[in-house]
């Protein structure tokens, strides 16, 4: 199997941060360079069928984009530890956290990266107002995350699940753009320590391109 990978962007860290979790040493990783247009070649989207990063292509040739998609794959061949949930009732309440996460936290501060940032004008088309909605709307919604910590360790079980790489990552995905998890929540700063504290964090960090 091999991943296509590039280092900054934040849902390709989600990938490398689950595979460092699940101790995955056997998957070749392809780094592509955005900004040259290498997950925009002809090749590239023959496979893909869209301009995305990450991509999983599978021995048989298949190919599997979406960072959740690529994830759950690789939890179904290398099921430990375990990251999604183990029971119906696991599985949900993780999935549930691992949304709201996506959704109102995660997504938003991406965007408002994207929209702000000037070295994202070479890929997007950049428009500040919709940015800076964006950051107020995922600043706002970690209050929801606050809440959850303050009773969890963890967002989606008594373990590190895919809903703390979501959230972790989206959150410092902001520090682009000098994003700061508020002092009033102090149990979400509490928990990033932890996260950026883990052993896989360094594989879920942003990498300068080579």
């Amino acid at each position: 199997m091999k991943v296509y990978d590039t280092p900054l962007a934040p849902n390709p860290r989600r990938v490398r941060w689950f595979m460092a979790e699940k101790g995955i040493t056997d998957v070749e990783v392809i780094t592509l360079n955005l900004m040259e247009g290498q997950h925009k070649t002809p090749d590239y989207l023959a496979k893909a069928g869209l301009a995305n990063v990450p991509m999983l292509e599978l021995d048989d040739g298949v190919c599997i984009t979406e960072s959740i998609a690529i994830c759950r794959y690789l939890e179904h061949r290398y099921p430990e530890p375990n990251l999604f949930g183990r029971d119906p009732e696991e599985t949900a309440v993780i999935e549930m956290w691992m949304r709201r996460a996506e959704m109102m936290v995660a997504t938003p501060l991406m965007i408002g990266v994207r929209h702000t940032h000037p070295a994202m004008a070479a890929l997007e088309q950049q428009v500040p107002v919709i940015g800076e909605h964006n950051i107020a709307s995922g600043t706002a919604a970690l209050k929801v995350l606050d809440r959850r910590l303050a009773e969890s360790e963890w967002l989606g079980a008594d373990r590190l699940t895919i809903a703390d790489i979501v959230a972790f990552i989206g959150i410092d995905f902001g520090r682009m753009i000098k994003f700061r998890v508020p002092d009033e929540l102090p149990n979400v700063a509490r928990w990033a320590e932890a996260m950026r504290a883990r052993p896989a964090a360094q594989a879920g960090m942003p990498q300068r391109a080579a």
